[in-house]
């Protein structure tokens, strides 16, 4: 799946056919991964379309955590809560490995204007809405005994309590790599220039561009679903409609884990403003953030962190980790993402609501807002709303992916069963890695190793087969696809990958099937992608 010359053969069909599907989803992140997925299980002809690499804009770029939204409950956003947390659990039960529990320190700080005991009432709401009572309190030296980071840090105590974590790119692919199996098509590196209209004015269809290779299609739907995330306005404009949506940044700033150890996940409250911000490990660094900013460049260009919202996330570490003296020049890469939230013109973008909205617009369903936790929910609201238009939607599926009579959301899995994984050169931990991120192609992961075996690059958990099978089976068309998507050596190692190059290419390049000028070609655009908008400029 996805080798050497795919895109041509997709494209091709396209071109010849000119088949009719039962739905295209405009937009390769996970609401647009979701949808795929619920329709190819369906049985439906579906179609997924992405103008860059999937997973490319926020849904790499999060905080990479499956959580309830703790934070939401303080503005009264309890549905929200109850479904992120519920779906929290499922994921943990059906893409361990992938998706996996991570502990929180929820701490209390002398300065802060919210008091300790109504943290703990937030949080015995939070496990009563997830049915699991798992939070417990803690007192200033308890936190510190338990995270020596901390040490000299102003605490007055906290709480400890279980969230999730996720690789947020490899859980997009996962679920793409799915749906194509059960029968969907999807296709990055193309845009959809037009939408088609029938003569009646409502949406049948896309005009399609190959942003990698210059070809055009004309390709007709029974529904066209827009779930392209902060760009969804731009779809909504083609048919004269007014904007709806604002742009708020996220970032982030890495840090290596022997410069910022953490067991355990941190959240606190902004001396500034009383924003959650969060330090957590993952994948062997440790992530501080993020920001919530409006966003004014254009949405073209690949997005890069402030030296504003760095000195913010700094004034959180130097309060809550002062023993450790971080400084900016500590940091191993930075990260920033885009995200679309319904305008209603709060002074403040932290205050604008997370849920997520469908809005059907002369034939165009458009799927916005929402998180990564609930992006299955999304998705059966979404193929709920199709019901009038494509008769392949099952009948019986509801907005809560209920069929009549039984519960179809409790017994159908989101991700497929993946088989364990079972080989003696690789520690429980990466086998159950392997196993979450690849699923049933674990094996194959393994079987590919090549010389370089099974081991690891750098001090990050990612294998060199990783790599290896990256880029001949999981559809990279540009290097940084490879190296900040599918593994993720761009944030993990920062400018050390530069530093790997030459290994990394005599892995990569045969498989990705690159003469040496592409090649070439290839590197300069990552190193100048990387130092703009990953590194550490600051």
């Amino acid at each position: 799946m996805w080798t050497q010359g795919w895109r041509d053969d997709i494209w091709r069909d396209l071109e010849r056919s000119s088949p009719l599907y039962d739905v295209i989803i405009i937009g390769g992140g996970i609401t647009g991964a979701g949808i795929l997925a619920e329709a190819s299980r369906a049985g439906m002809r579906a179609l997924l379309v992405e103008a860059k690499d999937f997973a490319s804009g926020t849904s790499s770029r999060s905080t990479k955590l499956v959580h309830g939204g703790l934070r939401y409950l303080r503005q009264a956003q309890i549905r929200l809560t109850r479904e992120s947390v519920r779906e929290r659990e499922r994921l943990l039960r059906e893409a361990a490995g992938l998706v996996m529990p991570l502990g929180f320190y929820l701490t209390s700080f002398k300065a802060d204007s919210m008091p300790t005991w109504m943290l703990g009432a937030g949080l015995a709401i939070y496990d009563v809405l997830g049915a699991k009572w798992a939070h417990e309190r803690h007192n200033a030296e308890s936190l510190v005994e338990n995270e020596p980071s901390l040490e000299g840090a102003p605490l007055k105590g906290g709480y400890h309590y279980y969230d999730a974590q996720t690789d947020d790119a490899r859980l997009v692919v996962r679920v793409l790599r799915e749906a194509v199996r059960r029968g969907g098509t999807a296709l990055n590196y193309a845009r959809v220039e037009t939408l088609l209209r029938d003569a009646r004015g409502t949406v049948c269809g896309v005009v399609l561009r190959d942003v990698a290779g210059g070809r055009t299609a004309e390709v007709q739907a029974r529904a066209v679903v827009n779930a392209t995330g902060v760009w969804a306005d731009d779809m909504r404009v083609k048919l004269g409609e007014k904007r709806r949506l604002r742009a708020i940044r996220g970032s982030h700033l890495v840090f290596s884990a022997t410069r910022f150890p953490l067991h355990e996940a941190i959240s606190l409250m902004h001396p500034r403003d009383g924003r959650a911000v969060f330090a957590l490990p993952w994948e062997g660094v440790t992530l501080l953030g993020t920001t919530d900013v409006d966003h004014g460049a254009d949405l073209e260009t690949e997005p890069a962190m402030s030296s504003a919202e760095a000195e913010y996330l700094m004034e959180a570490a130097h309060l809550a980790f002062p023993s450790l003296g971080l400084e900016l020049g500590d940091v191993r890469s930075t990260y920033a993402g885009v995200r679309s939230v319904i305008n209603t013109g709060a002074s403040d973008p932290s205050k604008e609501s997370r849920e997520h909205a469908l809005w059907s617009e002369s034939g165009l369903l458009t799927v916005t807002g929402g998180k990564l936790t609930t992006f299955r929910l999304m998705a059966r609201e979404a193929l709920d709303a199709l019901k009038s238009t494509v008769p392949s939607v099952p009948a019986s599926m509801n907005s809560n992916g209920e069929s009549d009579g039984a519960s179809r959301a409790r017994t159908v899995r989101i991700l497929d069963d993946a088989p364990s994984v079972d080989d003696a050169r690789l520690d429980s931990a990466t086998q159950l890695r392997l196993a979450g991120r690849h699923g049933i192609e674990a094996s194959d992961v393994i079987a590919c190793a090549g010389e370089d075996g099974v081991e690891r690059i750098g001090d990050t958990p990612a294998l060199w087969s990783e790599l290896r099978w990256a880029a001949r089976s999981e559809g990279v068309v540009h290097l940084d696809d490879l190296l900040l998507r599918r593994v993720r050596l761009g944030l993990l190692l920062g400018e050390e990958t530069l530093h790997l190059m030459d290994r990394i290419r005599k892995v990569a390049q045969p498989e990705l099937g690159w003469d040496d000028a592409r090649w070439e070609r290839e590197e300069r655009a990552y190193r100048e992608v990387w130092k703009r908008a990953y590194g550490n400029t600051f």
